[in-house]
């Protein structure tokens, strides 16, 4: 277990550091400026990946317990919204996909095996994800233009 959390502070670290590069390259943001905030996020994760193991039984994904997590840390009414979004904010978001979306890929790449076994299955449930994300986006988005009057 003990080694387990050392290997998972170790990618913490380095998912960090890429998301701070990534904040500097792409959005202009001063890594300095910006650690405090990657801190408290990667922070979040740790704490959900180490809930998710104290959980086995449960069957709530890691993701879903950090999203919890900064959802009841942001909430108006806690004590605790005003210091963790003043961190937060010095994130841009959109540039911490980068390194979790190639993690993604390694952890896909590591089970390709297993994804051969399944076969056309994923090329099928791949499309209607495809198809479902462009239509549910085409009608949020309409709806939402309707509403303002724009179209």
């Amino acid at each position: 277990m003990l080694e387990r959390t050392l290997n998972q502070a170790k990618l913490m670290f380095i998912v960090g550091f890429l998301i701070l590069i990534g904040q500097w390259v792409g959005y202009g943001l001063s890594p300095l400026k910006s650690i405090s905030g990657t801190l408290v996020v990667l922070l979040i994760a740790f704490v959900a990946l180490k809930i998710r193991e104290l959980t086995p039984n449960l069957k709530f994904p890691a993701f879903a317990w950090a999203s919890l997590i900064a959802l009841i840390l942001s909430m108006p009414f806690m004590p605790t919204s005003k210091v963790f979004l003043e961190y937060t904010n010095q994130v841009n978001f959109l540039g911490t996909t980068t390194p979790i979306l190639a993690f993604a890929g390694i952890s896909v790449g590591n089970k390709i095996e297993q994804l051969k076994k399944l076969s056309w299955k994923v090329f099928l449930v791949a499309i209607l994800v495809f198809i479902g994300t462009y239509f549910g986006s085409a009608i949020v988005a309409q709806i939402i233009l309707k509403i303002q009057g724009i179209i």
